[in-house]
Formats: C-alpha cells, sequence, structure tokens
C-alpha cells in the first residue's frame, strides 16, 4: 500500500539518525522524470578520533567521493540534503530491521519491512575496505574458493573479484531504477525475485548475486541456474546446500530450458558465441523485464566475414585478423542491441569490467519497456546494416522463428 513520500522519509530520516542501530542506508535510481546529483549513496557510521560521524559515500560515474559528518547538526544536514535528493529507491538497514522504499510513478512511496532473524552487529571500523559492497571475507567467497579460510582474497583471485564489484555495482543501479520505474516489480517474500542465469557454469556470479541482493539489499530472491553440464548442476546445487541458498540448479542447453518460473531478471554472463544469442532469445520469449548479458567469444559473424568479400570502402576494416575480430564483435553487440529495440527493450551498452581484466568487457542491458522502437526507421537501420555487410545474426534467426 503506498503512502506520502514525505511521511515515510521523515520515517525513515529517524532510523538514519538512529546512530547506536543503523547499520547502512543506500539511495539509488531516480524517480520518473529527475535526475539526482548522485547515482548512488551510502551511508553507515564510523568511529573516528575525534567521535562518532556519519559517513557518506556518494558515487558518481567515474569514482566514490567520501566524507564525514560529526553526529548531530552537521550530519542530520548532509542528511536531508540527501533525502531531498529525487532518489527512486531507499534501502535502510537496522540492526533489528531492513526497510526497502520504492518511490513510484505518482511520487508515493511503498515500503517493505521485515525483521532480523538475528540482530545484526555493525561494523564502525574506518579503516575498513571502503567501496566495497561484498567485503573480501564474506562467507560466499571463501565457499566458492576465492578466498581462504581467514577471509582474505587468494592473489590469484583478486581479477575475479574485481569482476564482481563491477558486475554487482550494474546490477544494484540496474535493479533500483527498474524498480524505481515499475519495469520490475517489488519482490516479497512469498513472490521473491525470480533470477535465471542462462549458461551459469559454476555460478560464482549467481551466489555473489543472491548473496548480495538478500543480505545488503535486503530483497527477497530466488535463483535458478541453467548450464549444460550436468557436473556443473551437481556442483552448483552441493554449494548452495552448503550456503544455505534458495536456488535450482538445471541440467539442460539454454534453447530447451524450463526453468519452471517467470523470469524477472535474466543473467546470461560470458556465455561463449551464439550462446548468449540464444539467451537474449529466451529472455525475450519470456518477456523479462531486466536483462544482464556480457556477451563472449563472437566467432559466428566473424567467420561469415571469411566467406564473402568486404563491402567497399570497408576493406580496411577485415584485412587484418585482429581488426576483423575487433569489428566482428562491435557489430555483433550493435546488432544484437538493435533486435533487442525492435523487440520492446531500452537497452544501454557498457563496459562491464576494465579491460585490464578481461578483454571480453561488454554487457548488455536491457530494460523491457512494453513499446517497440519507434516507428519504422530503426527496423530500416537494421535491415540495411544486415544487407550491407550480408551477415545473418543468430539472434535474428531465432526471434523469427518464434
Amino acid at each position: 500500500m503506498s503512502e506520502p513520500l514525505l511521511r515515510v522519509l521523515t520515517r525513515m530520516r529517524g532510523l538514519i539518525l538512529d546512530d547506536e542501530m543503523l547499520v547502512r542506508a543506500v539511495g539509488s535510481g531516480r524517480q520518473r522524470g529527475t535526475q539526482p546529483r548522485w547515482r548512488r549513496v551510502e551511508l553507515r557510521y564510523v568511529d573516528l578520533k575525534s567521535g562518532r560521524h556519519l559517513q557518506v559515500t556518494a558515487y558518481d560515474e567515474a569514482q566514490a567521493h567520501t566524507s564525514n559528518h560529526p553526529v548531530g547538526d552537521r550530519a542530520r544536514t548532509a542528511l536531508d540534503d540527501l533525502l531531498d535528493q529525487p532518489f527512486g529507491n531507499w534501502h535502510v538497514e537496522t540492526t533489528t530491521e531492513t526497510h526497502q522504499l520504492r518511490v513510484t510513478k505518482k511520487g508515493e512511496a511503498v515500503v517493505h519491512s521485515r525483521a532480523r532473524d538475528a540482530e545484526q552487529q555493525v561494523d564502525r571500523d574506518h579503516d575498513r575496505d571502503k567501496g566495497r559492497l561484498l567485503a573480501e571475507d564474506d562467507p560466499v567467497f571463501r565457499v566458492l574458493g576465492l578466498s581462504d579460510h581467514e577471509g582474505r582474497m587468494k592473489p590469484s583471485r583478486q581479477g575475479k573479484y574485481r569482476q564482481v564489484e563491477e558486475f554487482l555495482r550494474i546490477l544494484d543501479a540496474s535493479i533500483g531504477d527498474a524498480l524505481a520505474k515499475g519495469h520490475l516489480r517489488t519482490p516479497t517474500p512469498e513472490e521473491p525475485l525470480q533470477i535465471v542465469d542462462l549458461g551459469c557454469g559454476n555460478a560464482y556470479l549467481t551466489f555473489v548475486t543472491e548473496r548480495y541482493l538478500t543480505h545488503v539489499r535486503g530483497l527477497p530472491v530466488h535463483l535458478t541456474g541453467i548450464d549444460q553440464r550436468e557436473q556443473s548442476r551437481d556442483h552448483n546445487q552441493r554449494l548452495a546446500s552448503e550456503l544455505g541458498v534458495d536456488a535450482t540448479f538445471i541440467s539442460s542447453s539454454i534453447g530447451d530450458a524450463r526453468p519452471g518460473v517467470r523470469p524477472d531478471v535474466v543473467l546470461a554472463l560470458h556465455a561463449c558465441d551464439t550462446a548468449s544469442d540464444d539467451a537474449l532469445a529466451r529472455a525475450v520469449e519470456w518477456e523479462t523485464p531486466l536483462v544482464l548479458a556480457a556477451p563472449c567469444c563472437h566467432h559466428d559473424i566473424a567467420a561469415q566475414f571469411r566467406k564473402q568479400p568486404t563491402p567497399a570502402p570497408y576493406a580496411m576494416l577485415t584485412r587484418h585478423g585482429i581488426l576483423r575480430e575487433r569489428f566482428a564483435d562491435t557489430l555483433t553487440d550493435a546488432l544484437r542491441a538493435s533486435l533487442l529495440r525492435l523487440e520492446g527493450y531500452r537497452v544501454d551498452v557498457m563496459q562491464f569490467v576494465g579491460s585490464q581484466h578481461t578483454p571480453r568487457n561488454t554487457l548488455l542491458r536491457g530494460v523491457r519497456t512494453g513499446g517497440p522502437a519507434s516507428g519504422g526507421a530503426a527496423r530500416r537501420e537494421y535491415d540495411e546494416l544486415v544487407a550491407t555487410w550480408g551477415v545473418q545474426p543468430r539472434l535474428g534467426e531465432l526471434l523469427e522463428q518464434r
């Protein structure tokens, strides 16, 4: 049930100003037709030599900005400035409860609150690792084999940890924005958010996604991981039992997968070559509200380039193998994004993680808005691009079959 936004923000303000009870608070997303100064803000209390302070970490598109405000008038002023920002979501976590506030299209507030099973301990150490969405000593990393028994990230796994963090930042912003705009329903314990990971492999990001959304964001979720290998299914089911995670793992090809639920979020992270197309086609078939896909190994279009002459005047783009491969990657993902737009998705193409960590660092984010691209211009643009290069994108074939 919706409530006046000001009334709910006043209630959240009281919880955030309680420096004994607050664990953390997060503002993210944006209200309809607005743009907050910050992409995301995180608040918690820290104990400094000069006393307790409200620490605010504000994220823009490039970096994090941290400031500390003494408890009292300065902390209240800093908080009020942030509450005045038109964030679409507030997550407030205390030692005994979690509260999830979403602003509706009408500018009202919907709040989901739940009590904690056990009282949460508060970390007010100013020197803890800043900016991490999941600390490296989180139990999920030990079970996944990324950290040692003392909770320290293994040197050989630092790159994977960086990928995890970057993915969680994109996931957090994407879910927050989709909730704020009503593209994604607000989950409840009775009807959790259904997340389906297609081609999940050993499910590193699957389990990390569950851990972050449930323990940090306080969102009820259920995971379904799909991978063709039975070994992966059995391995992941054992890890789920060890972590106490509500998850289902299925051994199946992506094209034949029957998850038994209608997904709210589809993940397809580093599915090889046309497996990414299979995943995107299934997401479209299911009319999934939010899709996050990080394609890998773009062999299909590159192979088609080798079978026919390059159209003039673009011969230099495919004459050298390394340039042909890079251009095939770009063209493949551009065509995928175009097809998703034609199917009623708003699509962003972004960098998943720095190229120093992996050369396959592009991520496609699709949010289903329900309306196809306006007019016939988008379709003509796609048809002309395909005709010019004489290629047949696998995703286009799959969508036509559907």
